[in-house]
């Protein structure tokens, strides 16, 4: 009875390195394929912004990231489509976040006395 038990019990630890193990290798995978998204990614930027633009795009970053990354989505989205011709240069960037600038409204709340 103590070897049978025995056995469950090797069976179901080796059942469970098994799952761990496989979930190991599904994470590192997934990291992989992030690292190369990300990768593409700057590759697109670095090939249709000048470095000065890709500066302001960074420090854009720093300051508000998901602003940045769906400027950065569009930018992509539009030089894959073929519609960016030349490379942005800084001005050109500082038009487009202008742009995308006065589509925010400000929402100020004013507390009065009651």
């Amino acid at each position: 009875m103590d070897e049978d038990l025995e056995e469950i019990k090797r069976r179901k630890l080796e059942e469970l390195k098994r799952q761990l193990a496989y979930q190991q290798a599904m994470q590192e995978q997934e990291e992989i394929e992030r690292e190369q998204i990300e990768e593409e990614r700057r590759r697109i930027l670095s090939a249709i912004l000048t470095s000065e633009a890709r500066e302001r795009l960074a420090r854009v970053k720093m300051a508000r990231p998901d602003y940045a990354r769906a400027i950065e989505d569009q930018l992509i989205i539009l030089a894959q489509s073929g519609r960016i011709k030349n490379k942005i240069d800084d001005n050109q960037l500082k038009a487009i976040l202008a742009k995308l600038a006065k589509g925010k409204r400000d929402i100020k709340i004013e507390r009065r006395g009651l």
